[in-house]
């Protein structure tokens, strides 16, 4: 049987090595710490990867980057948690240096991947008005909450 599309994808290997790492961290928790921060960060890290699979298989470009979108929140919620989990004492330093790589890779390439979702540009009928930038929401914009030096990265001096 062949591998599905989704498990050839880098963004999709690179979710599932950031979840597995995430997985042999969790396991090593008090239940306590386990049942609260550690399932909420499993299942957000978990999501990130279902998310992606599952826009692949529903077989249309607007469902594919629905659902990366949905990926992208998850990301972002797996960072959340493991800005929490370090607050909390339950990660070390060097466990977050660990992840930082894999979190600052997935991110970016996530982005270029819901970027790539679409028919290719000989596959494409030109439409009048194409060469004009359309805003799809797609760049981060900086809310009210948002400080707009903070890029929402892991780090250890927050």
């Amino acid at each position: 049987m062949p591998k599905p599309a989704f498990e050839n994808l880098r963004v999709y290997r690179l979710w599932e090595e950031l979840a597995d790492v995430i997985w042999d961290l969790v396991v090593r928790w008090d239940p306590f710490a386990r049942d609260t921060v550690g399932k909420q960060l499993v299942r957000a890290a978990d999501s990130i990867g279902a998310n992606i699979s599952e826009g692949v298989g529903r077989g249309s470009y607007q469902d594919n980057r629905r659902f990366t979108r949905i990926a992208r929140g998850s990301l972002n919620e797996t960072m959340h948690f493991l800005r929490r989990a370090f607050r909390r004492r339950l990660l070390t330093t060097k466990q977050v240096e660990a992840i930082r790589p894999l979190t600052d890779e997935l991110s970016p390439k996530l982005n270029a991947y819901l970027k790539s979702i679409g028919p290719k540009p000989a596959d494409r009928i030109d439409q009048p008005g194409d060469d004009q930038q359309i805003d799809n929401g797609d760049e981060q914009r900086t809310t009210d909450n948002q400080h707009p030096q903070d890029n929402g990265q892991l780090t250890t001096d927050n």
